[in-house]
């Protein structure tokens, strides 16, 4: 399932959800323009987050920074066009009304705590790795876990494609959230029980997922209720 927007209209313009997007498209672009393969690489290992590193405060390669620093500059770098795409159209369909939910300071904060928190969940899962981990996916799995408790009967207009049968249907967020989680929880566990995985880290984007679904109602406290007029919630 693919989705491309929900039914929910925001109080405000998303400063902070575009502000976002389009920091992560201008370091992907950036990296585009690195001109060779070893060249990239040595700018996604310096900035993406090891969990050996963490775990053991050592840095592998040159850095002018500390390695936990990491920590934050992983959430801004994607290994290609279908990544980025990805994250940024989840990001831009769901981050707005949790922006709109709760301020958009408040959200600078939860969109970066959910991505730290994720990345506690890949490295409590594979603490030795010496492969970094990069992406927005673990923070916009925050995301999507606040939409869920707030917005669980919005409509999201959703291509589903089931081998040869395509089609655009409107579902409700429950469905389309809980596929998504349970679809890494499945491939995580898979991937532990086969002692590899595929390169995603599931276990990022399960933590951040969780760490949102328990932390929105914190982030939301003292602001008025959403949309309870137009009945999303």
């Amino acid at each position: 399932m693919l989705p491309f927007k929900d039914n929910i209209p925001t109080d405000r313009f998303p400063v902070v959800t575009v502000i976002i997007i389009a920091i992560n498209i201008a370091v992907f672009l950036y990296e585009m323009t690195l001109s060779t393969a070893n060249q990239m690489d040595d700018f996604l290992i310096k900035y993406g987050m090891t969990p050996y590193e963490i775990t053991h405060g050592v840095s592998l390669v040159p850095r002018g920074f500390p390695v936990y620093m990491t920590l934050i500059t992983c959430m801004f770098l994607h290994g290609g066009w279908l990544h980025i795409g990805g994250n940024m159209l989840y990001l831009w369909i769901f981050g707005n009304n949790i922006e709109d939910s709760m301020g958009r300071f408040r959200f600078v904060i939860f969109y970066l705590g959910c991505g730290l928190i994720a990345s506690f969940g890949q490295i409590i899962v594979d603490s030795a790795s010496p492969v970094p981990t990069i992406g927005a996916s673990g923070a916009i799995a925050g995301v999507l876990g606040a939409y869920l408790l707030l917005y669980p009967r919005a409509k999201v207009t959703t291509l589903v494609i089931l081998v040869v049968f395509i089609t655009i249907v409107q579902l409700p967020a429950v469905i389309v959230l809980l596929f998504w989680f349970l679809l890494q929880l499945f491939y995580g566990l898979a991937g532990l029980g086969a002692g590899a995985g595929d390169g995603v880290a599931y276990f990022a984007h399960i933590g951040g997922f969780v760490a949102g679904l328990l932390t929105i109602k914190l982030f939301t406290l003292g602001k008025r209720k959403v949309h309870i007029k137009r009945g999303y919630i």
